[in-house]
């Protein structure tokens, strides 16, 4: 697929997520099958440009191209000073935020809330796109406010008037957070407004159901943000259904547990030894999902005290499930129901 100036391996991005999408989760999706992976957000408040979160987040080292780097803000001159560090720092695709939803982002104007103020909307876009006229822009958003203003076409327009290059769309509004069910009629109707590639958001968990989306709305890609935690291989199970209309095998156990072992240990490579070890508690929560026992280790993750006695844990719980049942599968269903 070609985006942005890019040539992609396909049509599917990974959703920056915070706490999620960091380096070692965005090289591990890309490696599964992905496309491209957007980062965590980055503040555009340039007096933590030096802090260590921030630093974290605008690691790339390794990272395979095309690096896009998510910003979120609310004043037009400080998103486009940050689109300017970051570009200047690697980043190749500079994204700005106008869908996350927390409370912390849209007290400030910020992420979500942003789409309450449509001058607003275009006095950033103009101004990160102005900064940055070497490096695709793009939007990510909601289909609005709340249900009574759906202005997800009113923003795209905007965005497009602005030279931003394609817009990802989450199919729930503000004030639903992530409850309900994501509805792609307000994606379809944006894909038939504007020329510029769009992204479905939104609910996307099984192969099936990348298919149904991109067939409701037309749209050029697909973008999977919660499906993914814990379950990477999605990406290339998703592939091969969409290029062949057959499902991959499901993945067993023993390949489960040894994609868990190499991310744990990029996460302590990445993190250090102190974070890595409590960053590693969520995801190994996420692989075991859906896995016999695994509520028992999801518990025992919270009280062990060292990366050794962690890791072993998690060797002993998967060496337990391979020694009774060599080709056990993940549970697919149970996983997302747990």
């Amino acid at each position: 697929m070609e985006f942005a100036g890019f040539q992609l391996r396909n049509n599917l991005f990974v959703a920056p997520m915070a706490g999620v999408t960091d380096r070692p989760f965005r090289q591990l999706c890309k490696k599964m099958g992905a496309g491209l992976a957007v980062s965590e957000m980055v503040t555009s408040n340039s007096l933590l440009y030096g802090s260590a979160k921030t630093l974290r987040r605008a690691n790339h080292t390794g990272e395979v191209a095309p690096i896009s780097v998510q910003i979120a803000g609310a004043d037009p001159a400080m998103m486009a000073q940050a689109a300017r560090h970051n570009v200047d720092n690697g980043a190749q695709i500079i994204d700005i935020n106008m869908g996350c939803p927390a409370k912390k982002v849209c007290n400030v104007m910020a992420g979500s809330a942003l789409m309450q103020d449509e001058k607003l909307v275009g006095q950033i876009l103009d101004a990160v796109v102005g900064a940055v006229p070497d490096t695709p822009v793009t939007l990510k958003f909601r289909t609005g406010w709340n249900i009574a203003n759906k202005n997800a076409p009113t923003i795209a327009r905007i965005a497009e008037s602005a030279g931003v290059r394609a817009v990802a769309i989450h199919g729930r509004t503000r004030c639903q957070q992530y409850t309900g069910e994501a509805e792609y009629d307000t994606i379809a109707m944006v894909k038939t407004l504007i020329r510029i590639p769009v992204i479905a958001n939104g609910d996307i968990t099984t192969p099936e159901k990348a298919k149904h989306v991109l067939d409701v709305t037309g749209a050029d890609g697909i973008m999977i943000g919660r499906a993914a935690q814990g379950r990477p291989w999605l990406f290339r199970e998703i592939e091969h259904y969409l290029k062949t209309g057959e499902h991959l095998p499901p993945a067993e156990v023993r390949e489960i547990h040894s994609i868990l072992l190499a991310h744990l240990e990029d996460l302590y490579a990445f993190y250090g030894p102190e974070t890595g070890f409590k960053v590693a508690r969520k995801h190994i929560s996420w692989y075991t999902k859906g896995l016999v026992g695994s509520a028992a280790l999801r518990k025992e993750m919270n009280v062990l005290p060292s990366i050794d006695q962690q890791m072993q844990a998690v060797n002993d719980f998967f060496c337990r499930l391979a020694a009774e049942n060599p080709h056990l599968k993940y549970d697919k269903e149970e996983a997302l129901a747990a």
